[in-house]
């Protein structure tokens, strides 16, 4: 069965105190959702349209798990502290086996 992955590549951290609150709240929600943190910030290369800024990679059993593991109360508090706090392109995207 296909594993689900988050992928986040921010484009913009215009308040870090934000950031840190959802981090905060974030890490055990994923964990709490069978979500492991492959990717967390680090150095990035970017191409073609690509920005070099914080990117998160996060992998999960299933798509389904991926996806539940958004939709989660524990997630959703984390992305209310996160507000405005940056701009950034979340996809949940199936692997290939």
């Amino acid at each position: 069965m296909p594993k689900g992955y988050w992928v986040s590549a921010y484009r913009t951290i215009s308040d870090p105190e934000k950031l840190a609150a959802y981090n905060e709240l974030a890490a055990p929600a994923v964990k709490a959702g069978g979500g492991r943190t492959i990717v967390r910030g680090g150095r990035v290369v970017a191409h073609d349209a690509g920005i070099a800024e914080r990117t998160v990679l996060v992998e999960f059993d299933t798509f389904e798990q991926a996806v539940a593991a958004h939709e989660s109360p524990a997630y959703q508090e984390a992305l209310a502290a996160l507000a405005d706090g940056v701009e950034r392109d979340f996809r949940i995207v199936e692997g290939t086996d």
